[in-house]
């Protein structure tokens, strides 16, 4: 299977790149061949391209940016996936796309459904929500795969930035309101790449929740990474008002993945596993 992934340095698209094989190409296409802010330069390659599947695992992901840039962000995140699609779908190539939590409001405890209504509270979430609409216009084949707080030994993430801030720190207060589940990028790409291959099959389609087991807050995030780690690092739990941002951050992040595991056989990743993984590969 031959697969073009836009995205070259991002967390996801590196754990694409390192799946490649015999029998799986990936093409891997970073911003200098293909900048997202110019949906047009991204379809002349799906339309010359001789791929099966198309990928796109970038995006435009600072979130407290987004709210002073958000007509950037919209054509990032919104415009450019939508033509994408439009083209993926007049060569009839598979779709995926990688979309967020944020596009929820976060209110309640209960996991949220691929069907619940969206109701995002940033400027990034109408971003994703945008591109996700959008997409689903475009009437090709596609699956758009929501995740959340997505962490790797690659890029910057939650887990780089605590062992960082754990090197001259003795304690960090971390927030502790906001629940949801941390998701390692190689699992993400593997899921891609099985969702690809059932859809090159006529199998699923649609919007689909995956993230990693079991749910904690960032707090129980940071103390897991300090204890595998070995670092000594305090955490002290805070709510979300102690530690404003520019952009509103959904309380509950939780997703419910069902229909991923009854449409492609694909359970939630165990994300203590998946962390355990990217610290042995920091450690190289």
């Amino acid at each position: 299977m031959r697969v073009l992934v836009f995205g070259q340095s991002g967390q996801v698209a590196r754990e694409l790149a390192a799946l490649a094989s015999g029998d799986l190409m990936v093409l891997s296409l970073g911003r200098a061949k293909a900048d997202l802010e110019d949906p047009g330069a991204c379809v002349d390659h799906i339309a010359s391209t001789d791929a099966d599947i198309v990928i796109n695992a970038a995006a435009y992901t600072a979130v407290d940016a987004a709210e002073e840039h958000e007509a950037i962000a919209t054509r990032i995140n919104g415009k450019t996936p939508g033509a994408m699609a439009e083209a993926a779908a007049a060569r009839g190539l598979p779709f995926l796309h990688i979309s967020t939590d944020y596009v929820f409001d976060g209110t309640g405890e209960t996991p949220f459904k691929p069907a619940d209504p969206t109701a995002p509270l940033s400027a990034y979430g109408r971003s994703k929500r945008a591109g996700e609409i959008a997409i689903a216009a475009a009437g090709g084949v596609h699956a758009i795969l929501r995740t959340s707080w997505v962490f790797s030994a690659h890029g910057s993430n939650f887990v780089k930035t605590m062992l960082r801030l754990s090197e001259s720190r003795d304690s960090l207060n971390v927030v502790d309101d906001q629940i949801g589940g941390p998701t390692p990028a190689d699992d993400i790409a593997r899921t891609l790449i099985r969702m690809a291959r059932a859809l090159k099959d006529g199998q699923g389609g649609g919007i689909y929740h995956y993230a990693g087991a079991p749910v904690a807050s960032w707090a129980d995030f940071a103390r897991e990474t300090f204890s595998q780690a070995g670092r000594r690092t305090a955490v002290q739990g805070i709510p979300s008002s102690e530690y404003p941002t520019l952009a509103a951050r959904p309380l509950n992040s939780r997703l419910d993945c069902a229909t991923l595991k009854t449409d492609f056989g694909i359970t939630q990743p165990d994300w203590k596993a998946g962390l355990t993984r990217a610290i042995e590969a920091m450690s190289k």
